[in-house]
C-alpha cells in the first residue's frame, strides 16, 4: 500500500468509533489525512492519533470534501442520510449499520469469505451486523466441505455490542450491587448484571427479534445461500466483550468431526481451541482484543445425520465490527476498487 487516502471516521466516540482509530493505527493503514465525526454534543473534543491531536467535527453538507474512505459506525438513520453525501463528495463508504445491508446492490462483505462481491460496489459497501459475522466465519468452510442445509444458531451477546450505553449500563450496575444498593437499569430493559436477557432489538409478529431476522438474512446473503434454513435466537449476557455462538449446522454430505476441524484450521480468520480434556475451548475473556473468531466444542450432533455442534466466539468490536470494516477498505484498495 505504498497511496495513501483521506480518512474520515463517522461515530469516532461511540465503541465501534474508538476501536477503529486503534486498529488503522494497529495495522499502518495508509491514512494521509483523518476527519472525524461525532455528535455535536462532542464537537471540539480531541483524540490523539499516531501523535496528532485531531478535533471532533459535526457533520454537515461540506463535510466529505476531499475524504476518500469513510468508515460509518453512528448507526442507520445517520448513515440513510450521510453516506450518499459522502459517495457524491468522491468517498467509498464503509458502513457497520444496518441501513444499506440488504440493498440489493450493495455488497455485504466478510472479506475472507466474499471479497469478490467489492467489485460491484457503487460506492457504498456493508459490514455485516457482528453477530452475523462470527457466525457466519466457521459456517463458510462448513458450506465448502459438505453444503449446508440447516443452521441453528443461539448467540450470547457482550454488553459491548449495544455500544458504550451498553457498557455504562453492566459497569454500574455491578457497582451497585457491590456496594449493596438497589440495581437500576438505565439502558437495557431489564437488569443485566447477573442476568441474561433472551431478546436483543425490538420484536416483530413473528415473535422473532430484530437481531435474529438480521442473522437469517445477512448470513443468507453472504453465503449466497438465499434459502437457507437458519433458526436463530440471540441473548444478551453480562459480558463486557465478546459474542459467544452456539452453532448445530446440518450439511447435506457428511462432514466428520476431524474434517471439520481441518477445514477449520485452513481458513483465514478462523483458530481452533478444541481440547476439552484439558478444558480448552474458547471464552470471552480470552478471545477479547484478538482479531480472528475462535472455534471450539466440535462435536457430532447424534440427534440427526450428518450435523455437527460447535461453539465460536468473537471480539465483536474487532472482527465483528471495527476490523472487518478495515478489512473491506483494504480490500478495496488491493483490488483497485477505489
Amino acid at each position: 500500500m505504498s497511496k495513501v487516502y483521506n480518512v474520515a471516521v463517522v461515530g469516532a466516540t461511540g465503541a465501534v468509533g474508538q476501536t477503529t482509530l486503534r486498529l488503522l493505527a494497529e495495522r499502518n493503514f495508509p491514512v494521509a489525512g483523518l476527519r472525524l465525526f461525532a455528535s455535536q454534543r462532542s464537537v471540539g473534543k480531541k483524540v490523539t492519533f499516531k501523535g496528532e491531536e485531531i478535533a471532533m467535527e459535526a457533520v454537515g453538507p461540506e463535510a466529505f470534501k476531499g475524504v476518500e474512505i469513510a468508515f460509518f459506525s453512528a448507526g442507520s438513520e445517520q448513515s440513510r442520510e450521510y453516506a450518499p453525501q459522502a459517495v457524491r463528495a468522491g468517498a467509498v463508504v464503509v458502513d457497520k449499520s444496518s441501513a444499506f445491508r440488504m440493498e440489493p446492490d450493495v455488497p455485504l462483505v466478510v472479506p475472507e469469505i466474499n471479497a469478490a462481491a467489492l467489485a460491484g460496489h457503487k460506492g457504498i459497501v456493508a459490514c455485516p451486523n457482528c453477530t452475523s459475522i462470527v457466525t457466519v466465519m466457521p459456517l463458510k468452510p462448513l458450506h465448502d466441505a459438505g453444503k449446508l442445509r440447516r443452521v441453528i444458531a443461539t448467540s450470547y451477546q457482550a454488553v459491548s455490542g449495544a455500544g458504550v450505553n451498553g457498557i455504562a449500563d453492566l459497569e454500574q450496575e455491578m457497582r451497585a450491587w457491590a456496594r449493596g444498593e438497589p440495581i437500576t437499569p438505565s439502558y437495557f430493559d431489564h437488569q443485566i448484571a447477573f442476568n441474561v436477557i433472551p431478546h436483543i432489538d425490538k420484536f416483530g409478529e413473528d415473535g422473532y427479534t430484530g437481531e435474529e431476522t438480521k442473522l437469517i438474512n445477512e448470513v443468507r446473503k453472504i453465503l449466497e445461500a438465499p434459502s437457507l434454513p437458519i433458526s436463530p435466537t440471540t441473548v444478551r449476557v453480562p459480558v463486557f466483550t465478546a459474542h459467544s455462538i452456539a452453532v448445530n449446522a446440518e450439511t447435506e454430505s457428511k462432514v466428520t468431526v476431524e474434517q471439520a476441524r481441518k477445514a477449520f484450521e485452513a481458513f483465514p480468520g478462523l483458530t481452533v481451541w478444541d481440547d476439552p480434556a484439558q478444558n480448552r475451548y474458547p471464552m470471552p475473556v480470552e478471545v477479547e482484543g484478538k482479531d480472528e473468531c475462535y472455534v471450539g466444542r466440535i462435536r457430532e450432533d447424534f440427534s440427526t445425520a450428518n450435523a455437527l455442534n460447535f461453539w465460536v466466539v468473537g471480539d465483536q468490536l474487532r472482527k465483528g465490527a471495527a476490523l472487518n470494516g478495515i478489512q473491506i477498505a483494504e480490500e478495496l484498495i488491493k483490488r483497485n476498487l477505489m
